[in-house]
């Protein structure tokens, strides 16, 4: 498995690698035994009758599951190997993997990265070895190792085996590599510090803090990965875990990292992903709009707006039927209204409200005639219908955001607070030419309002039900009839019970909706860049996250808007209150050189930025040309470097190319580049979004850093 290079061929010595290479050979027995073992029981299941309703759905169930793990044993080799670790006290190496692996005689190959035996390998410093002897880390090219390094904890640890001693370098090279259009691998170097963050509980919001390099998206991703196997309560069955990125390119970048780590159910999406208004919505070009949506208040006064619409008569009337006439009273449309549970969404809350209105007035009536009859007659009163509609109307999110900025009265009732000029400042003439600061909003509505198809749904869904009833029933009697069998253990006088009948019905006959995979509830949230979230924007993932169990990962000094407030103000006032804050301060990213010029730009508007210290220096200085060099710039960068990606930062007209991206600084937030070129850096606007947005182009870089200005 090892492939060294020449300039390191002492690094091929049999003493060092041979106990590797054993290993090996073992990991991949054990590896071809697995995949031969799962690829034989997904196609005995393929095979097996699919059954119906419970059976129908255990049986996909598993071949899913075996699907996914025969996917992702497929999508490595031995390079699931990260390295190992020996211990003081233990001269037998533990080798850690991306996920755990056992031979057939139950003997550990791999520790899964995630179990508490392997934190030393990422947790272990000289200051606090963790009872490590010894650490080795390898790096993997197209499934062989071209290098790998030795760490040493105790004095005697590799007497006669310095070649390979090269503390840092396995993290250090790492960071000097080559990037591309998605995330590289980093689990093999993740640092103490990152996991520690990683690791710990989610309990909770915790807030990891940390400014541009710091590795904030690696902790957010791999603490996803984490909890998922740590904490039984985030699994899928339980409501899992989403993730929330900046933008589309982001989500795009880290797309392979989760997958990489075992996890490929997890939900990944931006806020707009959110709300299917999201896709087309532009920005406020008025800021004053923008600020008075992103208000908590205002997401909130979207109950005042429904409840408007619910509404019962206080007028008396008389409901005419063939059964005869029956007396309605102001109480008795109070009660109906009283039916559903706290909680219930106004459009799934008709059908209840419906069904309480019936039996009233059928426990009304003093007839003689049979009750399905006198329901029946109900249910076609145009009258009653009108009523009930005009009091609890169906009503889409859509209608109730939209008549907020078209008819200024109905916005006075339901957020009083505002001013008549504030008031005005929210009207438009296209109510429904949606923005970002629309969002919210919108989602508000759509969870206090639930699904208006839902009753349509039901009704049809029951008609469907009852037939499927009918069916089995006759199926029933058939073989009763019939006396096809007869075990003496009663199990024709089973089939004559209902209950059973009910089970037998074949459930994917029946009508379903599509299910909204973003629509939670989520058992934990991570959200990356959430220093841009408005309180406004931090209500739509409240709303899916009964628990409030965060993972919350951001840095103040990249807030485009400004953050004067500390992350515990911030998210107390938003509603969170169990706070757990964590900062990384050690800039791995971004070299001396870039980070000398870019400090002083956020300096110059937030004094007390938390600017990180950088850990690498390159002796690349910043270049300052004109933008007219931007072609012969780019062409000799690309001449130079084969591999590696450029990023044009500043000039929407650039024509983007397969290894030169071209982004605003708002689109690169969350990104990296081997080499960055701004366009005319001043033209990114004034003030601290000015600011932020040079900071945020500027420490993209991992190389080299060029500013470009036109002349």
């Amino acid at each position: 498995m090892f492939d060294l290079p020449g300039h390191l061929s002492p690094k091929a010595a049999p003493a060092l690698i041979n106990g590797d290479e054993q290993h090996f050979a073992a990991m991949a027995e054990s590896l071809a035994q697995s995949h031969a073992e799962l690829t034989e029981r997904l196609a005995t299941e393929r095979r097996a009758p699919g059954g119906k309703g419970r059976q129908a759905v255990d049986r996909d169930e598993e071949v899913r599951r075996l699907t996914t793990r025969l996917r992702a044993l497929s999508r490595y080799g031995l390079d699931l190997c990260l390295g190992h670790v020996v211990g003081a006290d233990n001269p037998e190496p533990a080798y850690i993997g991306r996920r755990g692996l056992t031979d057939s005689t139950g003997r550990r190959l791999l520790l899964d990265w995630r179990s508490p035996a392997a934190e030393p390998f990422f947790g272990a410093t000289h200051a606090n070895p963790m009872g490590l002897a010894s650490r080795r880390r390898y790096r993997w090219t197209r499934g062989r190792i071209t290098d790998y390094w030795d760490e040493v904890f105790t004095p005697d640890g590799f007497v006669g085996h310095a070649v390979a001693l090269d503390d840092q370098s396995a993290f250090i090279a790492s960071l000097g590599s080559a990037r591309s259009t998605r995330m590289r691998d980093v689990l093999s170097t993740i640092q103490a510090d990152q996991d520690a963050i990683i690791r710990a509980g989610s309990a909770g919001a915790l807030v990891v803090d940390g400014g541009p390099g710091t590795g904030k998206t690696v902790v957010a991703l791999h603490r996803t990965a984490y909890l998922l196997y740590s904490d039984p309560r985030l699994g899928q069955r339980r409501g899992g875990v989403l993730f929330v990125g900046p933008h589309q390119p982001y989500l795009a970048y880290v797309a392979d990292v989760l997958p990489s780590l075992g996890e490929e159910d997890v939900q990944t999406c931006t806020l707009r992903d959110l709300v299917t208004e999201g896709a087309a919505a532009t920005v406020d070009t008025d800021p004053e709009v923008a600020r008075l949506k992103s208000s908590a208040d205002l997401v909130k006064a979207i109950d005042a707006a429904v409840r408007f619409y619910e509404d019962p008569p206080v007028t008396p009337m008389t409901i005419t039927t063939e059964e005869g006439d029956i007396r309605l009273s102001a109480d008795d449309w109070a009660d109906a209204f009283q039916a559903p549970g706290p909680g219930t969404p106004h459009n799934e809350a008709r059908d209840e409200i419906w069904e309480e209105l019936l039996t009233i007035l059928v426990d009304k009536h003093d007839g003689d005639g049979p009750d399905d009859l006198l329901r029946r007659s109900l249910l076609r009163n145009r009258e009653l219908h009108t009523t009930f509609n005009r009091a609890w109307p169906v009503l889409e999110a859509a209608d109730i955001v939209g008549d907020l900025w078209s008819v200024p009265a109905y916005l006075r009732k339901c957020a009083p607070w505002l001013s008549p000029e504030e008031v005005r400042t929210l009207q438009r003439g296209d109510a429904r030419a949606w923005t970002e600061s629309d969002l919210p909003l919108l989602d508000a509505a759509r969870q206090r309002l639930g699904d208006p198809e839902r009753s349509r749904r039901e009704r049809r869904r029951d008609p469907a039900a009852a037939v499927e009833r009918e069916h089995m029933a006759r199926v029933v009697d058939e073989l009763i009839a019939a006396n096809a069998y007869d075990d003496g253990e009663g199990l024709l006088t089973m089939l004559r019970q209902p209950d059973l009948r009910d089970v037998l019905v074949d459930d994917s006959a029946l009508p379903v909706a599509d299910l909204d995979l973003l629509a939670g509830p989520f058992a934990h949230i991570v959200v990356d860049e959430a220093q841009e979230l408005t309180d406004a924007q931090w209500q739509m993932l409240l709303a899916r996250c009964p628990s409030r169990s965060f993972t919350i990962v951001g840095d103040r000094a990249q807030a485009r808007h400004g953050f004067t407030e500390s992350w515990q103000e911030r998210l107390k006032r938003i509603g969170l209150d169990r706070i757990t804050q964590t900062s990384l301060t050690i800039n791995y990213r971004t070299p001396e050189e870039v980070m000398a010029e870019a400090e002083p730009v956020i300096r110059a508007v937030l004094p007390d930025a938390n600017v990180p210290t950088s850990i690498r220096s390159n002796g690349l200085p910043v270049v300052h040309g004109s933008a007219s060099e931007l072609g012969s710039i780019l062409d000799t960068w690309l001449a130079a470097h084969a591999d590696g990606i450029a990023c044009v930062i500043g000039d929407p007209t650039f024509p983007p190319t397969s290894r030169v991206r071209s982004l605003s600084p708002e689109q690169a937030k969350g990104l990296e580049f081997d080499l960055v070129v701004l366009i005319d850096p001043d033209a990114f606007g004034t003030g601290i979004e000015g600011a932020v947005d040079r900071y945020v182009a500027m420490t993209r870089a991992t190389q080299q850093l060029v500013i470009l200005t036109t002349v």
